[in-house]
């Protein structure tokens, strides 16, 4: 874990729960235990460290424009990148030994910055956030501009074109004891991309998202991310390369 955390933790097993999720049955020790408590933390906590960051690199800025940040930062698709990136799947395979979803990579993330917390406080929290996780894998200043509502851009790119945007619930199922949805995005009756989400508007924004991949709307990045997620499944040096903070590597 080093190499992630940047120290050795002398609590290995809260570090282990990080990782341990709730759908694990194989390990004894933490079978009335999950990642979900350390979870909780960590939300809380990533959200006052990810606020104060904002706070003090935008002295001017109104309260609106720094909610918004920080809802960028915090929501549930950027922590998903953010774990894939670290390498988290790696961990969550090796303690979980359980099938992953994408939503456990996040996850994980919050319930690593609740275990730092409580390893080594605020103001270590505080570095770890800020060196290990948004100076390398959060493009703030990209952020400023970028609109992460895709269902609005979607439907103003179809109104343009004179065409209409329809979502339809595919699937609804059983996930963990959880309701996990299965949406559709539909444009002038054509189905161009399906998602699965815990959550309803979730899954319609990734539909969504897809939509406009397909539809060549959304630039570079998606093909930079596939790039990086061929690399770690191929296996390159064990580790894909570590990106800077405007996703290149630091090789």
């Amino acid at each position: 874990m080093r190499p992630i955390l940047g120290f050795t933790p002398a609590r290995i097993g809260l570090f282990k729960l990080a990782f341990s999720h709730k759908s694990n049955p194989s390990d004894k020790a933490y079978a009335m235990q999950n990642n979900e408590r350390l979870e909780y933390l960590g939300d809380a906590v990533l959200g006052t460290v990810v606020a104060e960051y904002l706070f003090q690199k935008y002295p001017n800025a109104n309260e609106g424009f720094l909610t918004k940040m920080r809802s960028k930062i915090v929501k549930r698709n950027t922590l998903n990148k953010i774990g894939d990136k670290m390498g988290l799947d790696v961990l969550l395979q090796e303690y979980s030994q359980t099938r992953l979803s994408r939503s456990m990579l996040g996850n994980a993330v919050e319930a690593l910055v609740g275990a730092v917390y409580l390893e080594s406080g605020y103001k270590g929290t505080k570095r770890f956030v800020i060196n290990k996780i948004l100076r390398n894998y959060v493009d703030v200043h990209e952020l400023e501009s970028y609109d992460d509502n895709y269902k609005s851009q979607l439907l103003e790119h179809c109104q343009k074109n004179g065409q209409t945007v329809a979502y339809k619930l595919v699937a609804r199922y059983k996930f963990e004891k959880r309701d996990r949805f299965k949406v559709a995005v539909l444009v002038d009756g054509k189905k161009l991309a399906t998602a699965d989400d815990f959550n309803k508007k979730s899954a319609e924004q990734t539909a969504s998202e897809k939509a406009l991949e397909m539809l060549g709307l959304l630039g570079d990045k998606t093909n930079e991310n596939g790039k990086e997620r061929k690399a770690r499944k191929d296996g390159k040096n064990g580790r894909p390369d570590q990106p800077s903070a405007n996703g290149k590597s630091n090789r």
